[in-house]
């Protein structure tokens, strides 16, 4: 899994596409192997992020949850949390 892509579902606010298509960019560099595709594989690999990034829209768009939404800040908050505990503070 890479550790880069996030949960995008049920926060409040929604998704941004910015991170849509982080997270496609990332999932794609994943399975490609390649943080940056040659210039013959260029049009493929941005291909293959545009359709990922329309179809992560459409699944986010079509899931429903009867949970309430997750605060941004808040789930941060914990997460820094987390990683002190885990690697200490500086």
């Amino acid at each position: 899994m890479c550790r880069n892509i996030r949960t995008l579902h049920n926060y409040e606010p929604h998704a941004t596409s910015a991170e849509i298509h982080a997270a496609a960019l990332q999932y794609v560099r994943k399975v490609s192997g390649s943080t940056k595709p040659s210039k013959a594989n260029e049009e493929a690999f941005e291909r293959a992020v545009h359709e990922i990034a329309h179809v992560t829209q459409h699944l986010l768009d079509s899931l429903v949850t009867h949970a309430p939404a997750k605060d941004r800040d808040e789930e941060a908050a914990k997460a820094k949390a987390r990683s002190a505990v885990r690697f200490g503070t500086a």
